[in-house]
């Protein structure tokens, strides 16, 4: 059975040929994005495999129907890129990796916090140039600083415990209270409150209707001045010009963001040799005290290996008829 793989690079084909057991796979994996134009490229295939950046809106959805195709396998955990009525209309079930590892993604949520604070990035280069100065490189203790953590789902009660070994006073905030976060000390409060209070804010939540832009101009204005917000869940949280406006007010003191509302054109990919069309990010990249990642958040070897395991036993299920433990009903 063939198997098409969209949007794929070096380590998604050795992460999955590694953990391919089943011979009557036919993996055919492509560096190109799923989009209206290169749908046909699923010609042929009952399940095709899926990465943040693909378009999965409804008329995409219909195309990969009319090619008789059965399953999407998202080898990510977010899903709104998928038009999931769309999917259902077409009798296309969908799966997802609903956690493939939460520590990468906290652990990298707390590298840019750490990153920021110090001015580690900035000091590697000084050195280098042989400037030994310390002037400009001043940090703050992490020690009893209060963290707010907006969604405790997986990757949120992972970085609570992170923070809460660093001595942090952690807010949560989350519609569902989470037993295992309560029992850390950590209080469950309203949004406005962890706004108000909060020296550092980090974004776990999934992005959907009521968390679409959640960060912006009104919300930004309830902050402490000189905040440290962090983002390492989908860049659709955050309002971007707002940001701009808030980073350029001193309103926001701390910008770290591993993702970005418009990254499907960017991340992923060598644009070194290219102009830069994207005016919000290349605004955002001059900023001093603004750090930007690529999406690197997943990006650790025990994550790649749990992707490709839970990806692969997804459709091995559904091949074989059984009930699909992470299909998303929603």
């Amino acid at each position: 059975m063939k198997i098409t793989f969209f949007s794929t690079q070096p380590y998604d084909r050795e992460s999955f040929l590694k953990h391919q057991t089943d011979s009557c796979f036919e993996l055919v994996f492509l560096e190109a994005k799923l989009t209206e134009h290169t749908v046909s490229l699923a010609q042929g295939s009952k399940v095709v495999c899926v990465f943040v950046n693909d378009m999965l809106d409804a008329g995409v959805i219909h195309q990969l129907s009319r090619l008789s195709v059965q399953l999407i396998a998202l080898r990510c955990a977010g899903f709104n890129n998928v038009d999931l009525a769309a999917a259902r209309a077409c009798n296309i079930q969908v799966v997802r990796v609903p956690a493939y590892s939460p520590h990468a993604v906290a652990e990298h949520a707390l590298a840019m916090i750490m990153t920021l604070n110090r001015k580690t990035h900035k000091a590697y280069n000084r050195i280098r140039e042989q400037n030994f100065s310390l002037n400009g490189l001043l940090g703050f203790d992490l020690y009893q600083k209060t963290v707010g953590v907006i969604g405790t789902g997986h990757i949120g009660e992972v970085f609570c415990r992170i923070l809460h070994g660093l001595g942090c006073n952690i807010l949560a905030c989350d519609p569902v209270k989470k037993p295992a976060v309560e029992a850390m000390g950590v209080p469950y409060t309203s949004m406005d409150e962890l706004f108000a209070r909060c020296d550092i804010l980090s974004l776990h939540c999934p992005l959907n209707e009521t968390t679409r832009y959640l960060i912006n101009s009104t919300t930004i204005a309830q902050m402490k001045t000189g905040v440290m917000l962090i983002n390492t869940s989908r860049g659709g949280l955050i309002d971007s010009k707002a940001i701009i406006t808030g980073l350029k007010s001193g309103k926001i003191g701390y910008l770290g963001i591993d993702v970005y509302e418009q990254e499907a054109d960017l991340f992923f990919q060598n644009l070194s040799e290219h102009i830069l069309q994207d005016d919000i990010i290349a605004r955002l990249m001059t900023f001093p005290n603004v750090l930007i990642t690529a999406h690197q958040g997943f990006f650790t070897q025990e994550a790649l290996d749990q992707i490709a395991r839970s990806t692969l036993d997804s459709i091995k299920q559904w091949v074989n008829g059984e009930i699909l433990t992470n299909e998303i009903r929603q």
